[in-house]
């Protein structure tokens, strides 16, 4: 799908710049500000102009997107007007001639249901109305209309037809990108909402065991519990944002292990090495305190000596590594192929799918977790979070452009 879309971009924005654009600029010369022939500045213009018209889209087809666009796409034309619409109603009309908007929905009948672009005369009684005719370029997204994009101008022209579909293709391209958005949002949703569900039940009765077993015996320790209790579960159940930073997520950690040591008591003992200039890096929600449930889990289990953890964060250039490792049972290497291809219940690896498949998705395959283990000789896991990536910001922070 990427690349089909990114195809698509490419193919569609030169030939908007070397037909349409290259026209226009070429009969009216200018000042083309050291970046070479006419048609070099005529494709710098169209890809910019392009750009700029491309965030607002890329947030679906409203009123608001479409308001925010609409003057960039009538540039692009070089019409007199342009709205975009969609099922319905017009959401925005660019340009002079507004009152024609009750005849170009009444004349878009035809190109939404059949997903066919037309054009047709404009009637108008108004003598200082430059419009004459429209074009209409439905916008479609899987094969299914959602709207349309019409250019209106004083004449027909054959030009503005071919420019208008064109502009009309690289707008649907925006928008099925909004919708691949929107999906891949309501799967991390969908996995975080898993996740808790997985991990909750068992950690809320044996935290609610400890802090009962202080209640009597030491009053005070039982209050500190259960803010830590509080605070931890506050933060997992929180309802914004599908990313934080490094250190709500080590914040968090740390009241769970506050939970985890009253309740083990000696036989659990932790280290960790933060470097302070990774803190702010942003990551996927509650993508590591499942690493470290699963380490505290397989390093206890089965054994009546101490267990060790250990928790890393290094600064490694444009990354940050982030290291968990246990002294406990570890696993046999291809029990853990298969949980985290999903062959395998929850029950042999807290959260560890989950947590690989979600770096994946927000980073890329390259990101996905890196396990050492065998039977009997414990697990470090790695986790390679970049500084930077595209859309991935802490729900307290700004987005990164």
């Amino acid at each position: 799908m990427s690349g089909f879309v990114a195809g698509l971009c490419v193919a569609v924005l030169p030939l908007l710049a070397a037909g349409f654009w290259l026209g226009r600029r070429t009969a009216r010369p200018e000042s083309l500000g050291g970046l070479g022939t006419p048609v070099e500045h005529a494709t710098f213009q169209t890809l910019h102009t392009a750009s700029l018209a491309a965030p607002p889209l890329r947030a679906g087809l409203t009123e608001e997107t479409a308001r925010r666009s609409a003057r960039r796409l009538r540039t692009l034309l070089g019409t007199d007007a342009l709205c975009l619409t969609d099922q319905d109603t017009v959401l925005v009309w660019d340009g002079v001639g507004a009152h024609h908007r009750d005849e170009v929905m009444e004349r878009l009948g035809g190109p939404l249901e059949t997903g066919r672009g037309e054009a047709f005369r404009l009637t108008c009684d108004e003598p200082d109305c430059p419009l004459r005719w429209a074009v209409v370029a439905p916008l479609t997204v899987d094969e299914r209309v959602h709207g349309a994009l019409v250019a209106c101008a004083p004449r027909e022209s054959a030009v503005l037809v071919r420019a208008a579909g064109e502009v009309a293709r690289w707008v649907s391209v925006q928008l099925e990108l909004a919708d691949l958005d929107r999906s891949r949002t309501r799967l991390i949703e969908a996995e975080i909402k898993a996740l808790r569900a997985q991990i909750s039940p068992h950690f809320i009765f044996n935290s609610l065991a400890v802090i009962a077993s202080f209640v009597r015996t030491d009053p005070e320790r039982a209050r500190d519990l259960l803010l830590e209790f509080a605070d931890f579960t506050r933060y997992s159940f929180r309802r914004h944002g599908d990313f934080t930073t490094l250190a709500d997520e080590l914040h968090a950690i740390d009241h769970y292990l506050a939970l985890v040591r009253a309740r083990f008591g000696d036989r659990l003992s932790v280290t960790l090495q933060i470097a302070p200039e990774v803190l702010p890096v942003a990551l996927p929600f509650l993508c590591l305190q499942p690493l470290v449930e699963n380490a505290v889990k397989h390093g206890l289990e089965g054994k009546t000596d101490k267990s060790h953890i250990s928790i890393t964060a290094q600064d490694a250039g444009a990354e940050a590594l982030v290291v968990i490792e246990d002294n406990g049972i570890g696993m046999d290497p291809e029990r853990l192929r298969r949980i985290l291809s999903g062959e395998v219940g929850p029950s042999g690896g807290i959260g560890l799918s989950n947590v690989d498949e979600r770096l994946r998705q927000v980073y890329g395959d390259d990101h996905g977790l890196v396990i050492e283990t065998a039977v009997g000789a414990g697990m470090k896991i790695t986790a390679r979070l970049p500084k930077y990536q595209p859309g991935v910001h802490s729900a307290a922070g700004r987005p990164r452009q």
